[in-house]
C-alpha cells in the first residue's frame, strides 16, 4: 500500500500499528512497533533510530566485542532507520497491522551502513544497474512444520517434537491436505500481504513443506523472502504450532533448502537467452558465480548448522558443478527463452537473502567483466563424481577462505569482510564451547 491508503486505513482504525523493521546479519527481522498515527506524523518522513549494537550482537542478543563498526569504546550509539515505503504493506497474518522495511544509515554522515545486509545487496545492484542490466530472482523456501507451539518446543529442548506429518509427503496431496489449516492460512496471509504466492507442496522429509512465491527484481524478492519468514513464524505462533527454516533440523532427514533462481534482464529481454539457446552473458555469469562460490560461502551458508545439510544423496549439493535440469548439481540450469535461469541449490532455509543475492550478483558480474568460462557441463550423478570440487564442509573452512579471499574483499570491501568474519568466528567459538546432545549420548555413561 502507499501512504495515502495507509492514511485512510488508519483513519478508519482498520490499521492501528505499523511495524518498522530491518534485517540483521543473521537474517532476523529487528525493529519497533509504532502507533499508526505517530508513524504517519513522524516516522514515515523522518524515520526512526535504533542502537547500532544490533549489527554486532550474537544470537542471544549479547554485545560482542572486537567489531570496528560498533563497540563499547564508541558507546554503542544509534543508527538511522529509514523506511523504504515501496515495502509498506498490510501484515495480513495478524490484525490491525502494517509493516515496512528499512534501510540502515549512519547517524553522523547519513551514508548507508556498509555492513547492513540490505546495504550490501543494494551496492551490488547499483553495480549491476551501471551495466544496463537488472536481475530477476526467486527464493524457493522449505520448512518443517510441527504441532508443538514454539513455547512447548523450547520447553522440550526442541527434541521429540510432533511432526505435522507421519510419512514423507513429497508432492503427496493427501498428506499435504492435512496441513492446510496452517499452510493454507500462510498462503492466504502472504497473498493478502502483497507477497504473491504461486503454490505450496509437501517436501522430501516427514513434516516438511515448500511454499513458493512469485519472482521479482532481486531487491523486492529479498524483501519478500524476509516478510515471508516473519509472517510464517508469527502465524505459526498464533496458531499454536511451529515452523523451522534451519538448514538441518534432523540428522536422519533431508534438510531445508532455499534454492535461489536468478536471471539477468536487458530491459524486457532475458539477457541469458540467445537465438542459439544461451548467451555469452549467461555463460560468463554462470562461470563467475561458480568460480567464486567457495570463497563466498559464508554469505550463502552462514550458520554452523548450514553445513550439515551437505550430504550425498540428500537433495542438497555437495560439489560445485552445473548441469541442465539435474537436481544433483549445485547449479541447475532450467527454462528456455524468457524463462531461462540459473537455480543455485547451495543455500539452505537459513540463508540471509540479501547476502545470498549479493554474493550471486557480485560473482556473476565479475564473470561477465572477466569473461570467466564455466567448467564443462556435467552429465550424470554429481554425487558420485569424485573429481569435482567440494563445497566447504564446515563454517570454519568457509570463513577461512572468505577472510583471505581477494575476490570477497574486492567485491564488498575490507570493512564488510572483516565484520562478517568476526561475526562468524564468534558463532564458531560458541559452537566449539557447547556440550551437545551427541556428546552426552556418546560419552555420559560409556566413556
Amino acid at each position: 500500500m502507499d501512504l495515502a491508503e495507509l492514511r485512510v486505513r488508519v483513519a478508519e482504525r482498520s490499521i492501528e500499528t505499523v511495524v518498522v523493521g530491518f534485517t540483521d546479519h543473521y537474517g532476523r527481522t529487528m525493529g519497533k512497533r509504532f502507533d499508526a498515527d505517530f508513524f504517519l506524523d513522524s516516522c514515515a518522513v523522518d524515520g526512526t533510530h535504533g542502537c547500532d549494537y544490533l549489527l554486532t550482537v550474537d544470537m542471544e542478543m549479547e554485545p560482542v566485542g572486537g567489531y570496528a563498526y560498533a563497540n563499547w569504546e564508541k558507546g554503542y550509539g544509534d543508527f538511522h532507520l529509514v523506511p523504504d515505503l515501496a515495502t509498506l504493506r498490510e501484515a495480513a497474518w495478524t490484525t490491525g497491522t502494517a509493516l515496512v522495511l528499512c534501510d540502515v544509515f549512519d547517524n553522523a554522515n547519513h551514508e548507508p551502513v556498509a555492513v547492513a545486509p540490505r546495504s550490501i545487496l543494494k551496492a551490488q545492484l547499483d553495480a549491476l544497474t551501471a551495466t544496463g542490466l537488472s536481475a530477476a530472482a526467486a527464493s524457493e523456501l522449505e520448512f518443517f512444520l510441527f504441532r508443538d507451539s514454539y513455547r512447548d518446543a523450547h520447553a522440550k529442548g526442541y527434541r521429540d517434537l510432533e511432526a505435522a506429518g507421519w510419512y514423507v509427503e513429497d508432492y503427496h496431496l493427501l498428506q499435504a491436505s492435512r496441513v492446510e489449516d496452517y499452510v493454507g492460512a500462510a498462503r492466504r496471509a502472504l497473498r493478502d500481504s502483497d507477497v504473491p504466492v504461486e503454490n505450496s507442496k509437501g517436501e522430501a522429509a516427514v513434516g516438511q513443506h515448500e511454499l513458493n512465491i512469485r519472482y521479482a527484481d532481486a531487491l523486492t524478492m529479498a524483501d519478500r523472502h524476509v516478510v515471508m519468514k516473519q509472517a510464517m513464524k508469527e502465524l505459526a505462533d498464533s496458531m499454536g504450532v511451529s515452523v523451522t527454516f534451519m538448514a538441518k533440523p534432523d540428522a536422519a532427514q533431508p534438510g531445508n533448502s532455499c534454492h535461489i533462481h536468478l536471471s539477468l534482464w536487458d530491459g524486457d529481454r532475458n539477457a541469458f537467452a540467445a537465438e542459439n539457446g544461451r548467451s555469452d552473458v549467461f555463460r560468463w555469469f554462470l562461470g563467475g558465480w561458480m568460480h567464486h562460490a567457495a570463497d563466498l560461502m559464508p554469505f550463502v551458508a552462514g550458520t554452523i548448522n548450514s553445513y550439515k545439510r551437505y550430504q550425498d544423496q540428500s537433495w542438497a549439493p555437495t560439489k560445485i558443478a552445473w548441469s541442465t535440469d539435474n537436481r544433483t548439481a549445485g547449479f541447475r540450469v532450467v527454462g528456455t527463452g524468457p524463462s531461462l535461469r540459473i537455480e543455485n541449490r547451495i543455500p539452505g532455509g537459513d540463508t540471509n537473502p540479501y547476502l545470498a543475492y549479493a554474493a550471486a550478483i557480485a560473482s556473476g558480474l565479475d564473470g561477465i567483466r572477466n569473461q570467466i568460462e564455466p567448467p564443462a557441463e556435467f552429465s550424470g550423478d554429481i554425487y558420485a563424481a569424485a573429481e569435482l570440487k567440494m563445497v566447504p564442509s564446515t563454517l570454519r573452512d568457509a570463513v577461512d577462505r572468505f577472510e583471505v579471499s581477494s575476490a570477497a574483499r574486492g567485491f564488498f570491501g575490507d570493512l564488510v569482510v572483516d565484520h562478517y568474519t568476526h561475526h562468524l568466528r564468534t558463532e564458531i567459538a560458541a559452537a566449539d564451547a557447547a556440550v551437545t546432545d551427541w556428546e552426552m549420548q556418546r560419552y555420559f555413561e560409556r566413556i
